[in-house]
């Protein structure tokens, strides 16, 4: 609808971003939608991007202390959901190699962002920074100090987005690999000998080796010969 085609000469509203706590019935639709934020940065990065599994976002729904919103944005004929968030406030899942007391000593209360994800579409018309704010702030209201979350270092457009907005950096880990040169365990092709050519028709005589023959005993007359 142009500005000419609204009602009363009235300029239209932009659509709102609204945030909403996730439902059950949100559950398989959530999960296509991170399927297609990460689709690409999945391709590219040595651990798979949030989440692993179906079956452990499912689980995820159903632990105490983690939050899960939903960002959408509303049209007349239906609503869209152009960003997903999820946080904790304390540390979960038995997989984790989070350690606690790193936090501890620093007087740290952390909300870790477990996930922030942005539909691919909508990227750089402020539903990223919508998302983060929204964390800010429930972190604020729930009296931690930090926002804590984990970012690929090659995936750098999400590098650059949280620099952007003063995140810094915790840890110097980083994943390391050095090539090592190894030997093959089959050896490899040899050429072929030639077989030594021969006349037609002609057998090929055996050698003969000369025999050792040993030494002839003197007899008792040859022996008196040469006394004498």
């Amino acid at each position: 609808m142009s500005d000419v085609d609204a009602p009363n000469g009235a300029v239209p509203e932009e659509p709102s971003i609204l945030v909403r706590r996730i439902h059950r019935r949100d559950l398989n639709k959530v999960w296509e939608f991170l399927k297609l934020c990460f689709r690409v940065v999945n391709r590219e990065t040595l651990e798979y991007q949030r989440p692993r599994s179906k079956k452990r976002f499912l689980e995820v729904y159903e632990e105490e202390g983690v939050e899960q919103l939903l960002f959408e944005v509303a049209s007349e004929d239906s609503t869209e959901i152009v960003a997903y968030a999820e946080c904790a406030f304390e540390i979960t899942g038995a997989d984790n190699w989070m350690n606690e007391s790193f936090f501890t000593r620093r007087d740290m209360r952390p909300m870790f962002v477990e996930e922030l994800a942005v539909h691919p579409g909508y990227q750089g018309r402020g539903v990223g920074s919508f998302a983060l704010e929204q964390l800010e702030h429930l972190a604020r209201v729930r009296g931690c100090t930090h926002l804590v979350l984990e970012v690929a270092e090659n995936n750098k457009n999400a590098l650059q987005f949280y620099r952007g907005r003063h995140f810094t950096k915790l840890d110097a880990a980083v994943f390391m690999a050095k090539r090592v040169s190894n030997d093959e365990e089959l050896l490899p092709p040899r050429p072929l000998s030639h077989r030594v050519a021969s006349e037609p028709g002609a057998a090929k005589k055996p050698v003969k080796k000369p025999s050792a023959k040993p030494p002839k005993r003197e007899t008792a007359a040859a022996a008196a010969k040469k006394k004498t």
